[in-house]
C-alpha cells in the first residue's frame, strides 16, 4: 500500500555553489528516498540524517525517516517520525496516508482506518478512491467485512474505473462465497474499462470455481496475451492445475 513519491537521478546532482540550508535539505531528502527505493539503507540513512540537521522542521524529512525506520524494523522510531511529520504538517494528506499504511501493517487497524478516512476526506488529496480502498483492505485484515465492502463501494462511486477497488470488492465477495456477484462485477468492469492482470486472474479463479470452462479459457488466454510478463501470468498454470 505504501509508495515512495519522490524520485531523483541515481547520481548526486552537481551544484555550482554551496546550496542554502533548506535547498540542501531538499536535495538530501530526495537522495535519501531514492537510496531507500534502491534498498541501500545505509546511504539512505546518511542522507536523511544530514537533511534533518539541515532543516529539522521539514515534514518531508521526517516522513522519509519514518519510512526508513520502518524498513530498519524500528517501529517505535518510525511511529515517532510519522507523528513529528504530522505535527509539522497536520493537514498533509500524503503523510497521513503513509502513516495509515504503517498503522495497518502494524495491526493498529482502528487508527489506520481513521487516518485513511482523513486522507479521503481531505480536499487536497487527489486520489480519495485509493485511500478508501486502502481503508477497505485494512478493514478486511481486521475481519470487518461489511465495513470493508462499504469502503470499496465508495471508492468505486468516486471513480468507477478504479481497478484496484473493483478487484478488492470482487475478491472479497468471492472469498465469502458470493461467486455470482463477484463474476458479474468483474465482467462488467472488463466490458467497460481496461483490464488488469489481477482482475483477469481473479476471473479465471471464479470461473474455475463455477466449472465454467469456456470463461476460464477465454480469460486465461487474454491474460497470457495481454500481460505475458506479469506475476499473474506466472501464477496461471498453478490456478489452472488446481481444482476451483
Amino acid at each position: 500500500m505504501t509508495a515512495l513519491a519522490a524520485c531523483v537521478s541515481n547520481a548526486p546532482p552537481r551544484l555550482k555553489q554551496t546550496p542554502k540550508p533548506d535547498t540542501a535539505s531538499a536535495v538530501n531528502t530526495q537522495l535519501g528516498i531514492e537510496y531507500l527505493k534502491q534498498g541501500d539503507l545505509n546511504l539512505a540513512k546518511e542522507k536523511l540524517e544530514r537533511a534533518e540537521k539541515e532543516n529539522p522542521r521539514d515534514p518531508n524529512v521526517h516522513m522519509a525517516l519514518a519510512l526508513l525506520n520502518e524498513r530498519l524494523r524500528e517501529p517505535s522510531r518510525a511511529d515517532a517520525e510519522f507523528r513529528e511529520a504530522l505535527r509539522l504538517s497536520p493537514k498533509n494528506p500524503e503523510i497521513t496516508n503513509n502513516y495509515a499504511v504503517f498503522l495497518c501493517q502494524s495491526k493498529r487497524y482502528e487508527d489506520g482506518v481513521k487516518r485513511f478516512h482523513e486522507s479521503a476526506n481531505n480536499p487536497l488529496y487527489r486520489t480519495p478512491e485509493a485511500a478508501l480502498t486502502n481503508a477497505g483492505v485494512c478493514l478486511r485484515e481486521a475481519q470487518r467485512f461489511a465495513e470493508a465492502r462499504a469502503d470499496f463501494q465508495n471508492a468505486l462511486q468516486i471513480r468507477p474505473n478504479f481497478a484496484e477497488a473493483a478487484y478488492q470488492l470482487s475478491d472479497l465477495d468471492f472469498a465469502q462465497g458470493h461467486t455470482k456477484e463477484a463474476a458479474e462485477r468483474v465482467d462488467q468492469f472488463l466490458n467497460y474499462f481496461n483490464a488488469t492482470p489481477e482482475l483477469l486472474l481473479l476471473r479465471v479463479r471464479i470461473a474455475r470455481a463455477s466449472g465454467d470452462r469456456l470463461v476460464t479459457e477465454r480469460n486465461a488466454r487474454r491474460l497470457r496475451n495481454d500481460f505475458p510478463e506479469s506475476e499473474q501470468t506466472r501464477q496461471l498454470a498453478d490456478v489452472l492445475r488446481n481444482p476451483g
